[in-house]
């Protein structure tokens, strides 16, 4: 079975690992700030902390934007955020965790990702936050974004805030510009199956540095962990409360060694990706999605529409290929009942989007035996 996801880690990782495990230091510490350091030059972003999730960087970034901040008005309970229903429910429940009101906004269903115009038609004066996926690594319209966020000043006197979530996105660019870096909170994941893993992992990246020093602060319960040595920290007065979200030397360790192969993983499925969109062009039956020309995919996932999937389903199956929708659309859950839409886009694009594999593991025999078992029809 040719699978649609897998592991990728460095075999060099084993001593440096052992090393940290039996070092009596196993939490936050050195090997945090180094894979850190490491990150920020990669970037080329002074202002980014990791976390012990994406899921916990997504939290973060809203819990950050309940204060008053530039253009941003401050989030209070029962305030929307504009997000999409076609993600992992990770990226959505965090605005349930924070006491905030789901709005769901369509899809696009040529790239998987919002629809930028019913987000336009649905921002209102109650509109706080903006989150966007950048489904499977190929990067949201971040200009026109802008313009929307811009034209919701002009209406309302505010600008919403915009969260990123790149967890499919690592290697992705926009602009020439890695996503992060184009004035938003952005979330990136490390999680096991992803493009570069730390076994488990996230990091948030901020656009201002007043935000930046809150949260390294609420990542760690509130408490400065550079500045203040007295006692175990007992004596340290804590303004702000905060979690427990930060990353521990164990994850960080197998970050830095896996970091030097991973735009070598990015660029294996984005070639496989490449090869797909020249491959499967015209091919009955199958529609592809279309690709950002200002924007460069990781593609840590390969999505196209098929007629009649469950028999496509099966008849990949049988030839060995694994394929899977991946995510289930968020709003069916009977945990977000009330804030039921129609989304006519989204209705559709769910009875026919399928993933195939596309990852580092899939040699060019591999995707030639793919491509070939599409083409003989289902």
């Amino acid at each position: 079975m040719i699978p649609l996801f897998k592991v990728s880690m460095s075999e060099d990782v084993l001593e440096p690992l052992n090393e940290v495990l039996m070092s009596g230091f196993i939490g936050e510490g050195e090997r945090v700030k180094e894979f850190e350091l490491l990150l920020k030059r990669h970037f080329q972003n002074l202002m980014l902390v990791t976390t012990n999730s994406a899921t916990s960087a997504d939290h973060l970034a809203l819990r950050l934007l309940k204060k008053a901040f530039s253009d941003w008005p401050g989030v209070n309970e029962g305030d929307e955020v504009l997000v999409t229903p076609l993600t992992c429910t990770a990226t959505n429940w965090p605005v349930l965790a924070n006491n905030y009101k789901i709005k769901w906004v369509d899809v696009d269903p040529e790239t998987c990702n919002m629809d930028l115009d019913d987000l336009e038609r649905k921002i209102s004066k109650k509109t706080k936050v903006i989150v966007v996926v950048h489904w499977g690594g190929n990067p949201v319209d971040l200009d026109r974004l802008k313009r929307i966020q811009s034209r919701a000043k002009e209406l309302y006197g505010f600008k919403p805030a915009i969260i990123e979530d790149c967890a499919h996105s690592f290697g992705s660019k926009f602009n020439g510009e890695f996503l992060g870096n184009h004035g938003n909170l952005a979330f990136y994941s490390f999680q096991a199956i992803k493009h570069f893993t730390t076994g488990d992992g996230g990091m948030l990246m901020l656009p201002h540095q007043e935000l930046f020093k809150r949260a390294k602060l609420l990542r760690w319960y509130g408490i400065d962990r550079e500045t203040n040595s007295k006692d175990f920290r007992c004596e340290e007065d804590i303004p702000e409360w905060g979690y427990k979200f930060h990353m521990n030397d164990i994850n960080a360790t197998i970050g830095i060694h896996n970091f030097p192969h991973a735009l070598k993983v990015v660029e294996r499925h984005h070639d496989n990706a490449e090869y797909y969109q020249k491959e499967l062009q015209g091919v009955d039956g199958v529609t592809l999605l279309k690709r950002n020309p200002k924007a460069y995919s990781a593609d840590w996932i390969y999505t196209i529409r098929v007629k009649n999937r469950d028999a496509f389903m099966r008849h990949m199956n049988n030839r060995g290929i694994m394929v899977s929708r991946v995510h289930e659309r968020n709003d069916k859950h009977s945990c977000v009942a009330e804030y039921k839409t129609l989304l006519p886009n989204l209705e559709k694009l769910t009875q026919d989007m399928i993933c195939i594999p596309n990852g580092w593991w899939v040699t060019d025999e591999d995707r030639k035996y793919i491509v070939d078992s599409i083409k003989e029809g289902w």
